[in-house]
């Protein structure tokens, strides 16, 4: 599975407006968002604001970084695949 992502600025909640479109193998499967300092201590940290298809409805926790977050995406979109 080949994740691409591209940045994009989000009308989120607040000061959250750093965004990612997360692309696997060229299908949009999740929209993360960067937690400005309004978050405290989660500043920094990257969320799952919207998940698509496979990711639609998940609890993710939030990510230390991007990396983080694409290891989440792929493991998840692979055990959904793989019950299909």
């Amino acid at each position: 599975m080949s994740l691409y992502l591209q940045p994009v600025r989000v009308a989120a909640s607040g000061d959250d407006t750093h965004g990612q479109l997360v692309f696997a193998d060229g299908f949009l499967v999740a929209v993360l968002v960067r937690l400005s300092d309004q978050h405290g201590a989660d500043v920094g940290f990257w969320f799952l604001e919207a998940g698509f298809g496979l990711t639609a409805g998940m609890s993710a926790p939030l990510f230390l970084d991007l990396a983080a977050a694409q290891d989440w995406i792929v493991r998840h979109l692979g055990t959904k695949r793989g019950r299909g």
